[in-house]
């Protein structure tokens, strides 16, 4: 008879990867990532939680734009608009409540990587290669801004999409900082949900690389579709690119400068300009 001894309950287990790096003593790790099932379950809980919500709002705004008894290069989109006019530091804390919450979710994913024995740096959503993530994310801007706004051009003239207003904050003092804030809240959200942790998790569950770009690409696609037909294709080939750019190198920094750039171009840029150059839709 040979005598079995039981693990103590109170040491230290690994983390689900058996990595001796994720052992922390005196404490347990459930294995939250054990089965597709739950990571199934884990993605769909946070896209609902940030911008697979945003998708389903935004195609009934589109069914509202469809059915208005104007054209659609008739009607705007508003992207940045007062909270509360006429009341300035009202407006100011709606607005900077509305930036904050929106990193609920980016912070969210980043817990959820490290409660699986991963990290932000599995994702490349860190600082480690600065030089890299910065110039490689302007080529990324000017590449997909250009471009983004040709497809804006063209498809306004065509009738496919909204006159898209980037701002109608009304002339304070904090305008340009909270216009900042929004560019870099919409890169950070936008590329470290739909490209880096969708991605990561699409793979952990059996997609094959280009069929999770795909899927990234579409949920990109229909969150902004509120904005017309044009940009919702716009949007598609902005989401293929980052795509296949995050496969190639897996990082998502870079990708979170060229968005923050591009958004910030078209707020801060869009208060100077539109109006004074002919060739923007007014």
């Amino acid at each position: 008879m040979t005598d079995r001894t039981d693990p103590d309950p109170r040491a230290p287990r690994p983390f689900p990867d058996g990595s001796a790096e994720g052992a922390r003593a005196g404490t347990t790790v459930p294995h939250m990532l054990a089965s597709r099932s739950l990571m199934r379950w884990e993605v769909l809980c946070v896209l609902a939680l940030s911008l697979g919500a945003a998708a389903v709002s935004a195609t009934i705004s589109f069914l509202g734009v469809l059915t208005a008894p104007e054209s659609m290069a008739d009607q705007t989109a508003n992207l940045i608009r007062s909270r509360a006019e006429d009341r300035p530091w009202l407006d100011l804390s709606f607005q900077l409540y509305s930036v904050l919450f929106a990193f609920a979710p980016v912070a969210l994913v980043v817990y959820l990587l490290h409660r699986g024995g991963e990290s932000a740096r599995t994702v490349g959503f860190d600082l480690r290669r600065p030089g890299f993530d910065t110039w490689s994310g302007l080529a990324l801007a000017a590449l997909i801004g250009t471009g983004g706004l040709v497809v804006y051009l063209v498809s306004w003239q065509l009738g496919l999409t909204r006159t898209i207003v980037p701002s109608t904050l009304d002339g304070n003092w904090w305008d340009t900082p909270v216009l900042l804030l929004q560019a870099l809240k919409n890169g950070v959200l936008e590329e470290v949900i739909v490209v880096g942790y969708l991605l990561h998790r699409l793979g952990q569950m059996g997609w094959s690389p280009w069929k999770a770009v795909l899927a990234s690409s579409v949920l990109r696609a229909f969150y902004h579709l509120y904005q017309g037909v044009g940009m919702f294709f716009g949007n598609l080939v902005m989401g293929l690119v980052f795509g296949w750019f995050y496969l190639r190198y897996g990082r998502v920094m870079p990708l979170v400068v060229a968005h923050t750039v591009i958004d910030v171009v078209a707020f801060v840029g869009a208060v100077y300009l539109i109006g004074r150059i002919d060739w923007l839709p007014v």
